[in-house]
Parts: C-alpha cells; sequence; structure tokens
C-alpha cells in the first residue's frame, strides 16, 4: 500500500506525506477533536511529530496514514488510517479517524469509510473490516453503527487514555459477504445527502 489515491466526487483520499504538516496543524488545532484520541494535535510541532510518526509506522508496515481533502476546497480537512494489515487471515482496522469541526455532521465521514471499505473489500480483496470507538464517544459510535457496520462487543478495560483513566472499547466489524448489502446502504445514505443539498 503506497501512494494510495482513493477519490469520489465529495472527497480525496491520499497518503500522508511530510508537506501535510502545516495544513494538519490547521485543520487539527480544535481540542475538540482529540477528546477521545490517543494525541492531541494543539501546535506545529505536535503536528510535525504526528506525521512524522505516521511515516515511520508507514514504513514500518505497521499503518497507512491518508489525508481527508475537500474536493470543494482542495484543502485538507482530517485524517484516517488503515493499520494492523494482517494478510494471512485477511483482515484490517480502520482507525484515527478525524475531522476538523466544521465538517462534524456532514457526509465528509460517511465517503470516507465508503471508500476506504471499497478498496478495502475489492481492491485488497479482505475478509473483515475493524473500526473500535471509545465506549464513551456517543458520537462515533452512532456514524458507525449508521454505515451498517455490527457492533461485536465490549474490550474492557483494553486501552488507557491520555488522562490516565481506562479505556472500553466497542468493536465494530463488516464482513465479506456483507458488502454487497452494505455498499448498498451507504450509496443510498450519501444519494440522500446529495439530494438534501441540492435543495
Amino acid at each position: 500500500m503506497e501512494n494510495i489515491v482513493l477519490v469520489n466526487d465529495v472527497v480525496t483520499l491520499r497518503t500522508m506525506e511530510l508537506t501535510d504538516i502545516e495544513a494538519i496543524f490547521e485543520a487539527g488545532n480544535f481540542s475538540e477533536i482529540w477528546t477521545h484520541l490517543a494525541i492531541t494535535i494543539a501546535s506545529r510541532e505536535d503536528a510535525a511529530q504526528f506525521v512524522e510518526q505516521s511515516l515511520v509506522n508507514q514504513a514500518l508496515g505497521k499503518e497507512h496514514p491518508f489525508v481527508i481533502i475537500d474536493n470543494k476546497t482542495n484543502r485538507i480537512i482530517g485524517g484516517t488510517k488503515l493499520m494492523n494489515l494482517d494478510q494471512t487471515h485477511k483482515r484490517i482496522d480502520l482507525g484515527y479517524s478525524w475531522l476538523t469541526p466544521a465538517y462534524w455532521r456532514s457526509p465528509i465521514n460517511s465517503n470516507c469509510k465508503y471508500l476506504l471499505m471499497q478498496y478495502c473489500f475489492e481492491v485488497l480483496q479482505l475478509n473483515r473490516v475493524q473500526i473500535q470507538a471509545d465506549e464513551r464517544n456517543i458520537r462515533s459510535r452512532t456514524a458507525i453503527a449508521r454505515l451498517g457496520l455490527t457492533q461485536e462487543g465490549i474490550f474492557r478495560d483494553y486501552m488507557i487514555r491520555k488522562d490516565g483513566t481506562i479505556r472500553n472499547s466497542v468493536i465494530f466489524s463488516a464482513i465479506r459477504p456483507e458488502w454487497p448489502a452494505m455498499k448498498l446502504h451507504i450509496e443510498q445514505l450519501l444519494s440522500r445527502h446529495l439530494q438534501q443539498s441540492a435543495i
């Protein structure tokens, strides 16, 4: 997975680059983004460390980081990652997804998840895509469930948050036999978004 570009009419996902540091800082310099994530971007140094570590992890084969670009403005508005690719068992994690707050409750996130799952199932030919969410992150959990992924359960005391509290992680998944129906469902959601925005 190198230099991937996933694109539709609304959004473009492309592989993160060192030259994205300033744009990631501008998009990510809002404290409310990072409430439920393991990092915080509050300075250019934070953004640089985030990008540099993401690219190190990519080189080690641990993850593939993307920037999210709004096609209307051609500006970076967030990021997301594919992680823990297991070619033997044909599974992957989708995570570290974030958007600048101006795009919350917009169709951007649904478009991103659609492109990523389509890539995982149709290009990488994987059997399983998994997404985790902090049990307290109701907004994220609702968005994931709305796309049609199955909530499988809760991993108790799964992580330690950056504030030292213990996090339960809610596990969602989509598997290959479910993808055709899920793909249609998400396409219908995206079509409704377009119709509403045209009114």
